[in-house]
This record gives C-alpha cells, structure tokens and sequence, in this order.
C-alpha cells in the first residue's frame, strides 16, 4: 500500500503485500519491465520526494531481496513486525511512521501501472477537504484511496484483514473520476498477470 501526506513535504508509504509477485516483472504501466513493486514506487517517486516502504521483516531471501529493491528505489523501510495479522496493520504502521502527515493514500504494491495524474488527483481532493477520497473508471472504485489527517486514530488502531474498510464506510469516498484503466489492475494471481499482457498487446 502506499501513504500520501498531501503537506508541502508529502510522502508515499508502499505497505505490504504477499511474495513472489512483487518482484515479478510487471507487465503494464509507464515502469513495464521493472519489478512490480519497483514500478509502483517510481511512479511515487516521480510525484513526491519521500516514500516509504511498509514491509515485513526480512527472515526469508525473499524478503531480503524486496527490502533491497526498495531500498534502491530510494524508499524509506518501515518494518511490520505484526504482518502476520493483516493488512490493517500495514496501514497501522505506514501511517506511524510518516507521523508529521496531513493525509495519507493507500494503494497496493502489486498495481505497478496507476498514473501519476491519478495519484495527483486523489491527493488533490484530500488537499481540497475531502475526508476520504478514490479514482473511480466508472462505477469501479480503484486506488489509491485517501484519507485525510482527522482519521489519523482511527487509522492507527485498524487491525487484521479488513483493511479501512469500516473508515470507509463511515466516511465514503469522494469519486475522483479518472480515466486509468492501471488504477484497477491488481496484480493478485498468474491469470491476472498474464490479462495484464493481452490488455498491452491489444
């Protein structure tokens, strides 16, 4: 996932998500050809300075190998000792560690082709007062999905494999209509890898 602060000095937060696949390569995106979570962060990168990288302890080479990656990527580690748990403590912990925020994206690590206009205009409705905020191609929500600074407790206290989906129930998202079909594509399985390489080709 990723973390915006939409302040003068805003910063990206990648969270965690399950292995191998980020260090495939990813099939779309301006970054096609780079690792997946390689592409995601530099799309970060070239909108804000700072990112940082919400991770899981490095205990296996797979781990070892994503940490070194990001790190090369010029991402700042967080690591999520409770990992295990869900994803809610992913947020948790990116959320913690940018703690001078305004705001916060989220986004997932395995969706290597979002724009950069998209990640823009999702930070710019939450710079604007929106409370919470997602691109939406349609009626599909896709992300990065934003959350601004009055959420912060609640953020900090989401646990296990919900997410923020009881913040975003509470506090629905302001449609931020895009056209990007990459804020959609999620990375989760080979099938959808290789949907990813027929939508290129077509």
């Amino acid at each position: 996932m990723f973390l915006l602060r939409h302040s003068n000095r805003r910063a990206r937060v990648i969270a965690r998500a399950k292995l191998p696949k980020l260090l495939e390569i990813a099939p779309a995106g301006v970054y096609a050809g780079a690792p997946v979570a390689a592409a995601a962060a530099r799309t970060l990168r070239a909108c804000v300075p700072r990112v940082i990288a919400v991770v899981a302890p490095a205990r296996d080479d797979a781990q070892r190998r994503l940490h070194a990656l990001l790190a090369a990527e010029h991402c700042e580690l967080a690591i999520n000792e409770q990992a295990g748990e869900g994803v809610g403590t992913s947020i948790a912990c990116g959320v913690a560690a940018a703690a001078d925020a305004h705001g916060w994206l989220i986004a997932l690590a395995d969706m290597p082709a979002i724009a950069a206009s998209t990640i823009n205009a999702v930070a710019a409705a939450l710079a604007d007062g929106a409370m919470t905020a997602a691109p939406f191609v349609g009626a599909r929500r896709g992300h990065p999905v934003g959350f601004s600074l009055p959420l912060r407790g609640e953020l900090l206290r989401l646990k296990g494999d919900q997410g923020a989906r009881s913040i975003l129930s509470a506090w629905p998202p302001l449609a931020v209509a895009v056209d990007d079909a990459g804020c959609l594509l999620d990375l989760d399985t080979p099938a959808d890898f290789a949907a990813a390489r027929a939508i290129v080709r077509a």
